[in-house]
């Protein structure tokens, strides 16, 4: 690379994250794998991140009684060896919750900078799959102010790349349980949920903690989980403080240790 400098240039190597794409396919007992979702991200945690795709999109549920019976990277014969590791297959253990299909049919792909590209309609895209609200402990406002730096904290591949967002779930003690790291802010969301499924943990916590702003589309997943509180570096929109307060999610935005903004 050459940095271009106000007294002249420099050159040397520098890192950059991989963003590759990653197809998830879904299947159950009497069910052949299918597509159901592409889209872009970091390699790493694959598994986490269609399993927390899944729930975030009310396909897939322990609680629910829906669960994983099994996620594997396909072996499909048809692959080229670099495709390899670029398709997960999740097997439920029983039909779905929900058919993805009506929204997702075709080529249904997302880019990783949204997680809701591929919806048939706005109409969709609003309908916010809930659990259950959550009735513990939210994290104090002195608690939520210092939560972005620990989220800092364990942002390693931020500190090497300077190209990634993260996501991590939050004790109301501001107890870091989990953080993942992704191109893809959605991303980060959904390894986080899915580290919690599959380690058979609640992907319920106190707050999540996001290293940008809070779109609609972390609302809902947020939702969807059943987390007590949203805490976001960035700016909210006007959607998602409204799907926030609509269901029951404590929405920060602007959070610095010195300051933060409660929505309601």
């Amino acid at each position: 690379m050459i940095e271009l400098l106000s007294d002249g240039e420099r050159r040397h190597e520098d890192r950059l994250v991989t963003e590759e794409p990653l197809e998830i396919r879904l299947a159950w007992p009497g069910a052949p794998a299918h597509r159901v979702w592409l889209t872009m991200r970091t390699p790493g945690h694959d598994f986490e991140l269609a399993t927390g795709w899944l729930l975030h999109e009310g396909v897939a549920d322990p609680r629910r009684d829906r669960g994983i019976a099994g996620v594997a990277y396909c072996t499909d014969t048809t692959l080229d060896p670099e495709q390899e590791f670029n398709v997960v297959t999740v097997t439920l253990d029983g039909p779905p919750l929900t058919d993805p299909g009506h929204r997702h049919d075709g080529l249904s792909s997302g880019s990783s900078a949204c997680g809701v590209c591929g919806k048939d309609s706005v109409a969709s895209a609003l309908t916010a799959r809930t659990a259950a609200p959550w009735a513990g402990e939210l994290p104090s406002a002195d608690v939520v102010r210092r939560l972005p730096g620990v989220l800092r904290e364990h942002q390693r591949l931020f500190e090497r790349t300077g190209g990634v967002h993260a996501a991590g779930l939050f004790s109301a003690a501001g107890e870091a349980l989990v953080v993942r790291e992704d191109v893809g802010r959605h991303n980060a969301v959904d390894k986080v949920t899915g580290a919690q499924v599959l380690a058979g943990a609640d992907p319920a916590a106190a707050a999540l903690v996001v290293s940008g702003r809070a779109g609609f589309e972390l609302v809902q997943k947020a939702l969807a989980a059943g987390v007590g509180a949203l805490v976001a570096v960035g700016a909210p929109t006007s959607l998602s403080v409204r799907l926030a307060t609509d269901g029951g999610l404590a929405l920060y935005g602007f959070t610095t240790a010195r300051r933060c903004v409660r929505y309601t």
